[in-house]
């Protein structure tokens, strides 16, 4: 009986002994991050800083050689078109009344005139364009409820109607400052030429010449503040209207070629608490070399974007101003998505570390559409619901066993 109660108590013992072997020896699961895969939105944006610019500006500047008097407009100052005076000049004896100086204010006038008439003519063609890009769009939507026209090609129409409307605005922004010209040059040839009469001054009185602003908004700069003796063609105040705004991004050419005109943009760091609606209205078909801040040579693009917000929730938004532009370029509201920091490359393609129901890691392809940076879309290889391990270290191998951290 003894005997036999040693036998059993020494099994035991080996027992308790291979048991506590067995957990010390074996294999310790690897602590790992996992997350689930699910179905749900996803964006592809280009992101770069943008600035901020006035739309329509114009540069007032002397139509002739004379005496500036001094400026008293200070930058942010209004100004009305047509009614504020900005500056005033006085001849310089004798430098406007000799023939040179009559012969090329009659030539400014004429050429002025030329100006006046080609901006006519372009707002003419830029109607034109308009009303046609307008009547195919009437057209479209009226055969967008049969499903006779895609969804993708009425869009396009309605960008193209927009942008036709857009240069209708710009020409008669240019036959504005045209036929202000035209008056600029011929109120200085009044002043200049003796023989023209009522524009002339009378005996004892100095003849005076009003510069006045071209168009209503506010000074952007100055260029020349004191009294001075300057030359025909220089640069006196910079007007516009501060509410015109639109956005610059420079973008990498290899970005450029993703982005279309009509692609939302989102415009953040602003300095208001909400982010800006943009959309892009033109890719410039011209680039440029930048150096980036590391000292390397990149190609960019700009990429003009049109503010949508209304002008009263971006007041305090000025011209020059630095935004952060996120432009869309591709986007859906249902894909799989896959964190990008759960990718890898293995002989080539894309892998990720799928975590079975024994808590093994098993290695898996998948096949990767559009990416983010953040997120990718899963076109196959995995499903939702499936938990994948994120940053996976050089221990992760098929196979592993793994425990959430």
């Amino acid at each position: 009986m003894k005997k036999l109660v040693r036998i059993i108590v020494w099994s035991l013992l080996a027992a308790a002994l291979l048991a506590v072997g067995y957990v010390l020896l074996r294999p310790q699961p690897q602590l790992v991050d996992m997350v689930e895969l699910t179905r749900g939105p996803l964006e592809v944006t280009v992101d770069e800083d943008g600035v901020t610019r006035i739309r329509d500006r114009y540069i007032v500047s002397t139509p002739l050689a004379g005496m500036l008097e001094r400026v008293r407009l200070e930058v942010g100052d209004e100004v009305v078109a047509d009614q504020t005076v900005v500056a005033r000049m006085q001849p310089t004896d004798p430098s406007l009344l000799d023939a040179r100086a009559v012969a090329q204010a009659k030539a400014r006038v004429g050429a002025a005139k030329r100006r006046l008439d080609a901006a006519q003519i372009e707002l003419e063609r830029a109607s034109a364009a308009e009303e046609y890009a307008r009547k195919q769009l009437q057209r479209a939507e009226q055969l967008s409820g049969t499903q006779a026209i895609a969804p993708s090609d009425l869009d396009a129409l309605r960008l193209e109607a927009r942008l036709r409307a857009d240069d209708v605005r710009a020409a008669r922004f240019r036959v504005d400052i045209a036929r202000y010209e035209l008056e600029l040059e011929q109120a200085a040839l009044l002043l200049t030429d003796p023989e023209q009469g009522p524009g002339s001054p009378g005996e004892g009185e100095t003849a005076v010449l009003e510069i006045k602003a071209p168009i209503s908004g506010r000074v952007l700069r100055r260029y020349q503040e004191s009294a001075a003796v300057l030359a025909a063609g220089q640069s006196i105040l910079e007007i516009g209207d501060p509410l015109d705004l639109e956005v610059v991004v420079d973008v990498l050419s290899a970005d450029a070629v993703k982005i279309r005109p009509g692609a939302a943009v989102r415009l953040e760091n602003w300095g208001g608490t909400t982010p800006l609606r943009g959309e892009v209205r033109v890719v410039e078909p011209s680039g440029f070399t930048k150096i980036s801040a590391l000292g390397v040579e990149e190609q960019r693009v700009n990429t003009i974007v049109d503010l949508l917000d209304p002008p009263p929730r971006r007041a305090a938004l000025g011209d020059g101003f630095r935004v952060d532009a996120h432009i869309t370029v591709w986007q859906t509201d249902d894909c799989l998505r896959v964190p990008t920091s759960a990718l890898f490359r293995h002989d080539g393609l894309w892998h990720v570390f799928v975590v079975d129901q024994n808590d093994r890691a098993r290695l898996r392809k998948v096949e990767i559409g559009q990416n983010n940076g953040l997120q990718a879309e899963v076109i196959a290889g995995l499903k939702a619901g499936q938990q994948v391990i994120i940053h996976p270290g050089d221990a992760i191998e098929d196979g592993v066993w793994v425990r959430a951290r």
